[in-house]
């Protein structure tokens, strides 16, 4: 647990440190219509992230009751070791997100820093208060396929991962910058 709450602290302030002094243009600069700008992918961290905050509160109902898959570990296991492989930073293969998961395509201001820098505080809350779920080896659906199960344990790696993942995306886009964008504010 602590492992993640210093890995999310790690990726914020890489984020902060890495963006921080972009104008809203750069942050909302695309190379090809394709490829996510770094506000995007951005964007795109807070709205996955907070697709799991309903599943949080609804387990700790005491009514919860996993879905029937659920009870096959087997594919508990192969499910969840599979979508943690596919969110690993390093970036081989691209993937495309679930629809519920794409980002805004609106303009972004500097906010959205701010925005993710608070939403990382009520991450991490969110973890710290599953303690005894994860001990537990709870059991949840993907937000975006309720056949898609895995240990709550296994979830918050793979948020804490894809974050990874996206910062690597999001620097990515910042070395593609042009030197010469336009700093004008929105």
């Amino acid at each position: 647990m602590n492992s993640w709450i210093g890995r999310i602290d790690k990726t914020t302030n890489e984020f902060i440190h890495t963006f921080g002094s972009l104008t809203d243009n750069e942050l909302n600069w695309k190379p090809n219509p394709e490829t996510w700008s770094i506000a995007q992918n951005i964007d795109h961290l807070i709205i996955i992230n907070q697709s799991y905050f309903p599943i949080l509160s609804l387990i700790k109902s005491p009514n919860y009751k996993p879905p029937f898959i659920a009870k096959l570990g087997f594919i508990v296991n192969f499910l969840g070791k599979s979508i943690l492989k596919s969110v690993h930073p390093d970036r081989n293969k691209k993937m495309r997100t679930f629809s519920i998961w794409e980002p805004t395509t609106s303009h972004k201001t500097l906010d959205i820093l701010k925005k993710f820098n608070n939403h990382q505080t009520e991450l991490k809350k969110e973890i710290l208060a599953s303690r005894d779920l994860i001990k537990n080896k709870v059991i949840i659906s993907s937000p975006a396929n309720k056949n898609v199960v895995y240990t709550l344990e296994t979830a918050f790696e793979i948020i804490v991962t894809h974050e990874q993942r996206h910062l690597e995306q999001a620097k990515e886009v910042l070395k593609l910058l042009p030197q010469s964008t336009p700093m004008t504010q929105s």
